[in-house]
């Protein structure tokens, strides 16, 4: 067996872990300090809506020499100042968009783009968006957004309890603003391609946490007939149990994306890769770190509050220091309580040994008086 599977059996066993229950409030302070800045960023910069949702224009030219940095500069000088995005296409084509053109404003922005780039009018093929299609998709992912969640609240309520829907909940906003938040950060454009990118990495953070409730649910069954672990410990023994599991889906599943984002994103400059891949990878990474630090110890807060988990936490904890005091008498260390008793005790243990026989109506030699 390797390293990584020894580790993961005793893990599993419960034989080593780490605390994650205990150490919560760290946990609780990170996320809510990432998010803090995730919501400064998306309110200092704001995304950058690509032409589906803002409407424009998009220019497709013919192949060029014309760097991309000098096309949207060539473009936005054409288009009075209005904003271009330019990218590589395959065979040295470019794709030109350009948001808030109208009909009226794509054809000489079309004209002047030919001239420059030194190519034939007709060879640039130009499609333009209106903003109220773009307003239409907008509307309609809102709207999938909320029926999926509506949808994973009711599947883990009934699945499991509300409790588990509510803290996974949690972790899926917590996913969706760090993403968005990085979306604003990094500037990159918000396209259809995004949204697709933020749904499916609802659904990989969605699987991490469930794999640790259904551990969780099957090791809490009769949780109140025991009195040797308290609902955190067992939670914590839940996620150290999934830990490498989640490790290895989550790193296989990163490995593929990261491909994408930094080799056909970042190199070969394949614009919606772009939007897809940062959308995955640091949706996937937030759904690693909140199935196992905010949803779990949140179930657990929520859990340890209740008055039947309270009073069990009493008990194992009484237990427990009963199981400390009785080894430190076996131990020989002196005891205030016993040693009254064992005074009581040697007052009386000599009549107490006597036979009842011997000890009436005889003398030293042992007659009858």
């Amino acid at each position: 067996m390797s390293k990584l599977g020894n580790i993961g059996a005793r893990l599993y066993r419960g034989e080593v872990g780490y605390d994650f229950i205990g150490k919560r409030m760290i946990w609780y302070g990170i996320s809510i300090l990432i998010t803090i800045t995730a919501i400064v960023g998306l309110s200092v910069r704001s995304l950058n809506m690509g032409i589906e949702f803002s409407g424009g224009a998009v220019f497709t030219t013919p192949k060029t020499s014309v760097s991309t940095e000098e096309a949207r500069h060539r473009a936005e000088s054409a288009a009075n100042g209005h904003q271009a995005v330019a990218q590589k296409l395959g065979g040295g084509a470019l794709r030109i968009q350009i948001s808030g053109l109208d009909t009226k404003q794509a054809l000489p922005v079309q004209e002047e783009l030919a001239k420059d780039l030194n190519v034939p009018v007709k060879d640039v093929n130009t499609q333009l968006v209106g903003p109220s299609w773009g307003q239409q998709i907008a509307d309609k992912a809102w709207l999938g957004l909320g029926i999926f969640m509506v949808l994973v609240v009711l599947y883990l309520a009934v699945a499991f309890e509300w409790r588990m829907a509510l803290a996974a909940l949690v972790a899926l906003i917590h996913d969706l603003t760090i993403t968005v938040g990085v979306y604003a950060l990094v500037g990159f454009e918000v396209t259809p391609g995004t949204v697709i990118g933020l749904l499916t990495i609802l659904g990989y953070s969605l699987y991490d946490t469930v794999v640790v409730f259904d551990s969780l649910k099957e090791a809490s069954k009769d949780i109140t007939k025991q009195n040797r672990f308290t609902y955190g410990e067992i939670a914590n023994r839940s996620i150290n149990g999934t830990l490498v599991r989640s490790i290895n889906t989550t790193v296989v599943a990163l490995l593929p994306v990261a491909g994408l984002l930094f080799v056909g994103g970042g190199v070969l400059g394949a614009g919606m890769l772009n939007d897809i891949s940062l959308a995955l990878f640091v949706g996937l990474a937030a759904g690693a770190y909140s199935s196992i630090f905010i949803a779990t110890p949140l179930v657990a807060d929520l859990k340890g509050r209740e008055p039947q988990m309270q009073a069990l936490a009493k008990r194992v904890l009484a237990k427990r220091a009963a199981s400390a005091a009785k080894e430190a008498r076996e131990e020989g260390q002196p005891d205030a309580a016993p040693a009254d008793d064992e005074a009581e005790d040697a007052a009386v243990v000599g009549p107490r040994q006597q036979p009842a026989s011997r000890s009436r109506g005889r003398g030293p030699s042992g007659k009858r008086r």
